[in-house]
């Protein structure tokens, strides 16, 4: 029977979701900077954490044969919880650093595992209309654990430091150590929450059948195919891998850029004021343009949005050009210049999801939609990361921002290419 009180558990559930992903692929960028590495070492070394979300489709063929997604999702987070709780428990050592991206890598695929189980749970947990109705609500609890991740938990960790909660200042190990804590906690008390709140609506035909994971393997083989038989797929191709490129190197650069101290070229913020600005405003801000995205597409077609949220996406780029230029101080300019940046991003970034809808539909649309995000990730995300760190630390961050304006190119010219489905 499906559940008649989802409001119970789908807020819950995506708040669940959204916070080991906060913690490995954002919150570690902030703590190892300011536990002393270089630009080159977190962007390299927390690129490489976001792997198992790409791939994850590799393994949830097991996820669906082996036991019933209720289980994974409570295994999965208190596997989270424990393992964010060792991860506050190794950075007070001397192995802290090895430690610790072990740890969070266990994170990664345990989180890319629980996203499998969630989204699969949503699905067979809710009517068809309960479904569409809550759609909202699981984006809205999941932005809500980004700013609680990337925002709050940060400026936890800045108060501590500060010594503003009523305890003595703490070094950085410590106080990051709290905040991890906390997170393990949280994760651990969801846990125990669902444990109770989930329904239990999968049958005995969930359970382990070698013919159905065959069948599966099968069936994603047979994706590959299909994705790769659509129309114009080159073009496709490098649409889905490059028009994120000036993001891709902008993620993980401006979180440092902004903590950097002035003497480094960077604007020197504080945990409190970075987890403000950018962890929050920044993250409403994206969240909005998403929102304003989503409507001009609605009322006016993807055909002639794109441009305009091409350019959205783009030229807002060019603020850190101005602050890493002027090394402004201001918290309002800051603040006002990060939100618009992100308000761009949000916006562009909907025509782009929108274009892997559209390209995804037709014969095995979700499968296909997978393999676009997994191409997405590699292309915008993994692997301009890996390399934005390097570049930042040899170029300076005022010219590396102005090489990302030029990658912008790159941008407009697979946009150019593509060739956008019919309405």
């Amino acid at each position: 029977m499906k559940n008649s009180k989802p409001y119970t558990w789908v807020p819950s559930l995506y708040l669940g979701e959204a916070l080991p992903y906060s913690a490995v692929m954002l919150m570690s960028v902030v703590l190892y900077q300011e536990m002393g590495l270089t630009d080159t070492q977190i962007a390299l070394y927390t690129s490489w954490l976001g792997l198992p979300w790409m791939i994850k489709p590799l393994w949830s063929p097991i996820v669906d044969t082996l036991r019933t997604k209720r289980w994974w999702i409570l295994a999965m987070q208190f596997l989270v919880g424990t393992s964010l709780a060792l991860v506050a428990l190794s950075l007070p050592t001397a192995a802290w650093l090895q430690a610790s991206l072990a740890l969070f890598m266990l994170v990664a695929f345990s989180s890319a595992t629980h996203d499998i189980s969630a989204d699969g749970f949503y699905i067979i947990g809710l009517k068809p209309q309960d479904q569409e109705l809550y759609v909202g609500v699981r984006n809205t609890f999941y932005r809500i654990g980004m700013v609680l991740g990337q925002g709050g938990l940060v400026v936890l960790a800045g108060l501590l430091q500060q010594g503003k909660l009523g305890l003595e200042p703490m070094n950085v190990a410590g106080s990051w150590s709290m905040t991890f804590l906390a997170v393990g906690i949280l994760m651990a008390l969801l846990a125990v929450y669902h444990s109770r709140m989930l329904p239990d609506i999968e049958q005995d035909n969930n359970r382990p059948s070698n013919s159905s994971f065959i069948q599966q393997m099968r069936e994603f083989a047979r994706s590959w195919v299909v994705f790769f038989n659509k129309p114009h797929i080159l073009t496709a191709l490098a649409f889905i891998l490059l028009f994120r490129l000036p993001e891709g190197l902008l993620t993980k650069i401006v979180p440092l850029f902004l903590k950097r101290p002035l003497t480094d070229g960077g604007l020197g913020l504080d945990g409190v004021s970075y987890g403000t600005i950018y962890g929050t405003l920044g993250v409403i801000g994206l969240l909005a343009g998403g929102l304003m995205g989503g409507w001009l597409v609605s009322r006016y077609s993807l055909r002639k949005c794109l441009w305009p949220l091409v350019l959205s996406i783009t030229l807002p780029d060019i603020v850190y050009v101005y602050l890493s230029y002027t090394q402004d101080t201001s918290l309002p300019i800051i603040g006002t210049l990060v939100v618009l940046e992100q308000v761009g991003y949000g916006l562009g970034f909907t025509a782009y999801t929108l274009y892997l809808v559209s390209f995804a539909r037709g014969e095995r649309s979700t499968s296909v939609f997978s393999i676009c995000t997994a191409f997405q990730y590699l292309g915008g995300v993994m692997l301009p990361g890996m390399v934005s760190g390097w570049l930042s630390d040899r170029m300076g961050y005022l010219a590396f921002f102005c090489c990302v304006m030029v990658c912008c190119l790159v941008t407009f010219a697979v946009t150019a290419l593509v060739k956008i489905p019919e309405e």
